[in-house]
This record gives C-alpha cells, structure tokens and sequence, in this order.
C-alpha cells in the first residue's frame, strides 16, 4: 500500500468506479510520488502521448514518473465519463484534467515558475484479472491550454 492511505484494490467500488479509479491511482501515485501506487494503476506496457510532447512508453513512462514524480504538482480531474465495453475488460474513460506543475520544493514559492495545464484525456484501460484492477493501457493527454513555463517539465527531451 505503500504511501496510500487506501488500498490499491477497494472491493466494495462498482465496475464503473473501479475503471476511474485506475485514473485516480495513477494521477495520485503521480502527485505524491509514489511509484506503487502508479504503478498499480497502469500496465507495463502503457503508452501515453502527449501532442507537443509525442509518446511514450514502456521505460519512458518510468522516465515520465521520475521527471513528474518529485515535482509539486495537483491534477484536478473532473467530467468523467466511462464506457465498459460487452467483455467486461477493457474499458475507455474520458476526461477533463488541469494540472499545476511546480520544480520539486517550490510549489509553496509564489515567485516560482510553474506550469498550469488544462488538458482532455482520453484512456483506454484493461481489467487485471490476476490483480482484481482496471489499469490504463494507452493515455492520450491532448492538451487545450497551457499556461505558464514548459521548461519545468524536466522529463521532456
């Protein structure tokens, strides 16, 4: 359970609530850096592609964690919707995000220079049987506005 102070997987949530959750860890596991939490929320072969960014994957998402991980960083995710396909394992989720970035230990810093995002994500997500969780195969993160200084995001070629 690592740094959460829930468990990964939370029996009593519906299908629906189980899909988001899997965006939920993942964006928790992030702000907090904790790695076991995001990593129970994305499989280990997840790609993410971000436009100005280009895509990821495999041990570039371990790099994408490294860079964000550390920093201050809130993500506000809201207009959820699901859809949970007929198999009942695989899933697609949409939603709204706006994230506030900040170098690691200046976020409290109101001179720091930050990185405030507004962004329509998109994921395809998996059912883990063997885990009993939903995890995310591919994240789409298409970003709408931005605001702010894009050289903190330090994980970016």
């Amino acid at each position: 359970m690592a740094g959460s102070a829930l468990p990964y997987n939370i029996p009593s949530l519906t299908t629906r609530e189980s899909v988001v959750d899997a965006l939920y860890r993942a964006i928790q596991g992030l702000d907090t850096n904790d790695r076991a939490l995001f990593q129970s929320a994305v499989t280990d072969d997840m790609t993410m592609e971000i436009p100005f960014v280009g895509s990821i994957s495999g041990p570039g998402i371990d790099k994408m964690f490294e860079g964000v991980g550390p920093m201050d960083t809130t993500h506000a995710i809201s207009n959820v919707r699901v859809h949970v396909e007929e198999d009942s394992k695989t899933a697609t989720v949409t939603a709204y995000a706006v994230a506030q970035h900040f170098k690691a230990g200046e976020g409290s810093d109101p001179t720091s220079p930050n990185l405030l995002a507004g962004a329509m994500y998109t994921l395809a997500l998996v059912k883990d049987d063997s885990q009993d969780l939903w995890k995310v195969k591919k994240w789409v993160a298409e970003i709408k506005w931005r605001q702010g200084d894009p050289s903190i995001m330090t994980w970016r070629d």
